[in-house]
């Protein structure tokens, strides 16, 4: 059982992370609504889930624990699409201060290990957290080559996307290579509807 205090606190930063649930991202469902950053990380989740077993000797538990907190910092300022993100911004510095921010209700323990893990993200210090990053890329990319997307989309974008990060291990770049196919099918289909792209 956990202390009052604890349970309170715990509660206290569910009710702030539940914000993820509004953010909207670039990508689009196959309904053609946007997608949400909470829906992205739920199936990153379930990637990795589902792919664990095929990538070596690594911590699931973790692996798992940094894709749950890895956009956490999203909930206070948003979600800033890849194709918008530009030169200088620092946006690992405002997401960490916004996961200080969002967790300051929680215990040192429960602070101390969100922060750690998405650090663990940011910066790949372990095998997890760069397996994390690069299922990270492939989840997008893969929400894009299903997405019921505008017209113009720019499928283009997916094919240099995170390209380092996916490279991280094979089943990751057997998976990208893949959804690369499904890309260029996307672009081959935009080109042939006369779509702007």
């Amino acid at each position: 059982m956990l202390p009052a205090n604890e349970i309170k606190g715990v509660l206290a930063f569910l009710r702030e992370a539940e914000r993820l649930k509004s953010v909207i991202r670039s990508g689009y469902t196959s309904t053609g609504r946007p997608e949400s950053t909470a829906e992205h990380t739920w199936r990153l989740c379930l990637m990795a889930m589902l792919l664990a077993d095929g990538l070596g000797d690594i911590d699931v538990a973790r692996l798992l624990k940094i894709c749950i907190v890895h956009d956490l910092g999203e909930a206070l300022h948003g979600d800033v699409p890849a194709v918008a993100q530009v030169e200088g911004d620092d946006r690992a510095a405002r997401e960490r201060a916004d996961i200080e921010t969002l967790t300051q209700s929680l215990d040192d323990k429960r602070r101390a290990e969100l922060l750690g893990l998405w650090h663990d993200y940011e910066t790949g210090a372990s095998p997890e957290g760069r397996l994390a990053k690069g299922l990270d890329k492939l989840e997008t990319i893969l929400q894009h080559t299903q997405g019921l997307n505008p017209a113009d989309f720019d499928y283009a974008f997916n094919l240099d996307y995170g390209a380092r990060h996916t490279a991280v291990h094979p089943l990751v770049s057997a998976i990208r290579a893949e959804l690369d196919n499904d890309t260029r099918a996307r672009m081959a289909l935009q080109q042939a509807s006369g779509a702007p792209h």
